[in-house]
């Protein structure tokens, strides 16, 4: 990978790109003063409409508005398209490997995966061996992570296939532009994305053999951080959002606590994680599932989306051979590359990362948020040596990366104009077919210089348009 950053919205030479001309015009025509006070309103309604999250580890866990950027990011249709083509590879790809590991094991066999990497991965479940699942469809909802080269290549970061998060964002924030910004949706094409949410129940509903079945969200609860994002969806689809003891078991079916009388629940989005969902069958102290749950599941009688034990997927140290899952189970050349990835459990590849430490990125193969993480050329140089200590302690949890170009786009920062780094994050929908709206969440890290985007370390959102060429 080169190490020049792209900046989505000029050429290296200062003209700005095609698909951004028109906004360009409107920007160098608004004030900066309206565009503060536009910023303004968006900060209030968003906090009126109660859209936050909540940040674990402040001191009083608070719920915090995720910033949210009043400049766009555009992608050309036909850039979309590669874009599109390439996450539908993809998640069809680590679907087939979820099937397999459960079952026939053919990857494992053929040697393009040591077998301990997947069977004693922590995310494996036993529970799923053998376990046919309406379709073979166990990640019904997949994020995958994107960033941008120097050159403007797309490479993916990563899977996230358990519970992915932040399309409520991406839905709220075309709203907000909408909203503040009608002039700009009526001078060019920008494809919509207000049908998702009815993408989304369709693919619940199709992720059952029954006709027409009843679907749930499950959620955590209201401390949860991501609760506005479950009482969203759940209202924009339709269906009910329930906690685990609005669920009960009965004749190896499930059913929903309502006010006239119970009713069978056929599939259940679930945004918790496996350990949560059924004291019986994982964690004995968990309050959060239902008891009996994984019974139900495996006698066909309810479908989970996703599936249980989709997380060895999505596990860091599963990410560097997803090329040779698409290559295995497709016969295809990947459309969309990884990252350069090196994994300390090789000792080979240990030994390269202990030396180059400052230049790498370093992660937990389990963690997530942009927790556990190492930024060598941002890292203090005792940090460096307090993750070398952990990395030798315990090799095989670590991966390594070289440090990431992320693409910049110019955004609407304390003092004025600026660029900033960011990422894409688009939302795959598995179902009798696989679907993507156009565009995804864009995430954007709003300090200057900072490639960690997570909103759990600071970074923001943008609406992201996918323009006619």
């Amino acid at each position: 990978m080169s190490r020049a950053f792209f900046n989505e919205m000029y050429e290296t030479n200062g003209s700005c790109r095609p698909h951004y001309q028109e906004f360009a015009r409107w920007l160098a025509n608004t004030p900066l003063e309206l565009l503060e006070q536009r910023r303004r309103e968006a900060d209030l309604l968003f906090h009126r409409a109660g859209i936050t999250f909540t940040l674990y580890g402040d001191k009083q866990d608070t719920e915090r508005l995720i910033p949210f950027d009043i400049i766009p990011r555009s992608i050309r249709a036909s850039e979309w398209r590669m874009v599109e083509r390439g996450c539908i590879q993809r998640v069809h790809a680590l679907n087939l490997f979820l099937q397999d590991i459960y079952h026939d094991q053919r990857i494992l066999k053929a040697g393009i995966i040591p077998p301990e990497q997947v069977l004693a991965n922590e995310g494996y479940q036993i529970a799923m061996q053998g376990l046919g699942l309406h379709r073979g469809l166990y990640a019904h909802i997949a994020g995958v992570d994107l960033v941008r080269d120097g050159d403007g290549s797309y490479f993916v970061l990563e899977d996230n296939l358990r519970t992915p998060s932040g399309v409520s964002y991406m839905l709220e924030d075309r709203k907000m532009m909408m909203r503040l910004f009608p002039e700009l949706f009526a001078a060019q094409r920008i494809a919509p994305i207000d049908h998702y949410p009815n993408l989304l129940l369709d693919t619940l509903k199709s992720a059952s053999p029954l006709d027409n079945p009843t679907a749930v969200l499950l959620t955590p609860g209201r401390f949860n951080s991501a609760y506005f994002e479950h009482a969203f969806l759940a209202r924009e689809m339709g269906i009910e959002l329930v906690e685990g003891a609005d669920l009960f078991i009965r004749d190896e079916h499930v059913y929903m606590r309502t006010t006239a009388g119970p009713q069978q629940v056929d599939v259940i989005y679930r945004r918790l994680d496996d350990d949560y969902l059924d004291p019986l069958s994982f964690n004995p102290d968990s309050m959060l599932g239902v008891p009996g749950l994984i019974s139900v599941y495996r006698a066909g009688n309810v479908v989970l989306a996703n599936a249980v034990g989709t997380g060895v997927a999505d596990d860091k140290s599963i990410y560097p051979f997803v090329d040779d899952m698409i290559r295995f189970y497709l016969g295809e050349e990947p459309v969309l590359n990884n990252v350069p990835t090196w994994q300390c459990r090789k000792p080979a590849e240990l030994s390269h990362v202990l030396a180059h430490l400052p230049e790498l990125v370093v992660k937990e193969t389990q963690g997530s948020g942009g927790y556990g993480m190492l930024v060598g050329p941002a890292a203090t140089s005792a940090q460096i040596e307090d993750f070398r200590a952990r990395i030798k302690a315990r090799p095989h949890a670590y991966i390594a990366q070289p440090t990431l170009c992320l693409s910049t786009c110019p955004t609407f920062v304390d003092n004025g104009i600026a660029p900033r780094h960011i990422d894409l994050r688009p939302f795959v929908l598995s179902g009798s077919e696989t679907r993507l709206v156009p565009g995804g969440l864009t995430r954007v890290a709003l300090q200057e210089g900072s490639l960690v985007v997570n909103s759990s370390q600071g970074g923001g959102t943008k609406d992201t348009w996918v323009v006619e060429d």
